[in-house]
């Protein structure tokens, strides 16, 4: 986490109100985080930074690309990303319950937004990954794999038949 200087905001220093900051994230913001899935990505971070005088709102707008594979074929692709999140920072010494609010040591003088900007990266992947979602065709050779053609061999053995029974009791 260290070797993200540039994600360190001074906040001691801005006056109430909202402040906006732009932020790359590539491979080398990935290899800051240990057994991080995302290995290579290009993102823009927009984070729009409401300084209040008992809180600070911030909002993580992410848009890019992240590389992944997809679930269906296991080819890698370029999964789109656009998604923004919101969260709440207040100065207390006390445990908060909402996940949505961080709370920060009285006398913080900046915070590191590095974590947050990954993790709502994260939390931006769906939990099934396709070409679908990057609006692609997949590999059509391992589609094949997946959707084997009975031939007239296999047909008259015992397991296909079985196959076959339970495909006509589901389609009833």
């Amino acid at each position: 986490m260290d070797a993200l200087p540039q994600f360190f905001i001074p906040f001691s220093g801005l006056g109430d109100g909202v402040h906006e900051f732009d932020f790359q994230v590539d491979t080398t913001f990935f290899a800051a985080f240990e057994a991080s899935p995302i290995k290579t990505g290009e993102i823009k971070n927009h984070l729009i930074f409401d300084k209040r005088s008992d809180m600070m709102v911030l909002t993580f707008e992410n848009k890019g690309t992240v590389l992944t594979t997809c679930d269906r074929c296991l080819e890698e692709f370029s999964l789109p990303i656009d998604d923004a999140q919101s969260l709440i920072f207040k100065f207390s010494d006390e445990v908060s319950n909402d996940p949505d609010v961080v709370n920060l040591e009285k006398g913080t003088k900046t915070l590191n937004v590095a974590e947050y900007i990954y993790e709502f990266i994260i939390l931006a992947i769906p939990m099934i990954k396709t070409h679908d979602s990057a609006d692609e065709d997949c590999d059509e050779e391992m589609l094949n794999y997946l959707d084997p053609i009975e031939d007239e061999e296999t047909k008259d053995e015992p397991e296909s038949q079985i196959w076959g029974a339970l495909k006509k009791f589901n389609n009833n």
